[in-house]
């Protein structure tokens, strides 16, 4: 490899954490009567100490500034930090180098309690051997001084900055080291291209180019979550899918029936309440269906194309409702799902475990119940008593997640469990 050290910036580099520095700032500004600045004023705060920035961007004095940074983490700390996202592409740039022995180091103008706090909490830290920040206290930060800590006491042969400010390429110049200019990050072109990068680049895709020679694959990984209507799955999918997309996986989100046009149309047959009429084996032939061009058409190109596809129910869903609710049978309805599911399996389900009575009474309360929603309790106990059947015969591929606590908890139950699966899985 062209490096075998890299040291990577945090903000606008690693992660996007516009949002929350943003918001961050303008709380402080309010706080002290101050006018809000525009957007691209708001993004030159993206990178150095906040105490420069509000006395550079603000013509505050220091005392006015060291205030002003106070203010800004009576938001940043309890939750400004979390308003961050890792950027596509950079979970398994980063895996990639560590395996190949390159050392992964980050050199920030965010202090580094906070910036190891931030790796820590988007899973990136297994891949990083050294963080270099100021101290809560400092008021500026030199960055060839914190690309000389972040190198410091290791052994490499050529080392680079990447960075997508001004200061991260002079820094790395300081140093005696090559930079890459992150121009997918805040920095403005002219700003990075004037102080003379060794490299500049757009994307994360160019960067690894540079870096690896290639552009690493990221393996598909196929999440469905499944349980009883009323149990809480769409609120649970907003936010697993929020939490992906936070730690940098491309996701594709989908439901079933549906998440296609020719499945969605199927979907519209099989819920509508006129078709009351509508004999068991029919709607399960219709789900089927509906799974089979869901499966060619959605779920398996994302997968290839390294997507983490997380859908709202699968084929568990159909083998709970029609097999045990509709008494069709296990047997029969896998039978007729075989060909439809061409062997296409989901990686791990999430079951949100509730009571059927419990279930019931939240969706009714909720909306108004389609056809399958509105048969009787008999019904949902079947469909309760055969997802426990299915849990128990496929333990290792459920995480059980008790529906009856507080939203939150839940999701840190779940997000916990995928994390130590996809890890296990080989994902970034």
């Amino acid at each position: 490899m062209l490096y075998d050290a890299v040291v990577f910036d945090l903000d606008g580099t690693l992660t996007d954490s516009y949002e929350g520095i943003a918001n961050c700032v303008v709380y402080a500004l309010q706080k002290m009567g101050r006018p809000v600045p525009e957007e691209a004023a708001l993004q030159k705060y993206m990178g150095p100490p906040l105490v420069y920035s509000f006395m550079h961007y603000d013509g505050m004095t220091e005392e006015e500034a060291v205030y002003a940074m106070q203010l800004y983490r009576e938001l940043y700390v309890p939750s400004g930090w979390k308003q961050n996202r890792v950027y596509s592409g950079i979970r398994v740039l980063l895996k990639e180098l560590h395996e190949n022995g390159v050392h992964v180091c980050v050199a920030t103008g965010k202090p580094q309690e906070t910036s190891e706090r931030i790796l820590e909490y988007f899973g990136l830290m297994p891949y990083i051997d050294a963080v270099a920040g100021p101290t809560l206290q400092a008021k500026t930060a030199d960055k060839t001084m914190l690309i000389m800590r972040a190198l410091e006491g290791i052994s490499y042969r050529k080392a680079v900055m990447v960075g997508d400010r001004s200061t991260d390429i002079t820094g790395a110049a300081g140093y005696g080291i090559d930079s890459i200019a992150a121009g997918y990050g805040y920095g403005e072109r002219e700003e990075l291209e004037s102080v003379k990068p060794t490299y500049y680049v757009q994307s994360v895709e160019e960067l690894s180019r540079i870096l690896l020679g290639y552009v690493p694959a990221q393996r598909g990984y196929f999440i469905t979550m499944e349980g009883l209507d009323g149990c809480g799955k769409t609120t649970q999918m907003d936010a697993v899918e929020h939490a992906l997309i936070q730690r940098g996986y491309d996701v594709r989100r989908s439901r079933e029936p549906g998440g296609c046009a020719i499945s969605e149309k199927i979907r519209d047959l099989l819920l509508d309440v006129r078709n009351g009429g509508m004999c068991d084996i029919t709607e399960a032939i219709l789900y089927a269906a509906s799974r089979a061009q869901h499966v060619r058409e959605v779920i398996r190109p994302a997968l290839a194309s390294g997507q983490v596809v997380l859908c709202d129910r699968f084929v568990d869903s159909s083998i709970a409702f029609q097999g045990g609710g509709r008494e069709l049978g296990v047997e029969l309805v896998q039978k007729i799902n075989a060909p439809a599911l061409d062997g296409c399996r989901p990686d791990t389900t999430v079951y949100l475990k509730l009571d059927h009575q419990t279930a019931l009474n939240r969706r009714s309360a909720a909306s108004t119940p389609d056809r399958i929603e509105s048969e009787k309790e008999s019904f949902h106990a079947r469909v309760e008593a055969a997802y426990d059947l299915l849990v128990g015969q496929d333990p290792q591929r459920f995480v059980i997640a008790d529906a009856r606590k507080k939203p939150e908890e839940i999701t840190q139950e779940i997000l916990e469990a995928l994390y130590l699966r996809m890890e296990k899985a080989g994902m970034a």
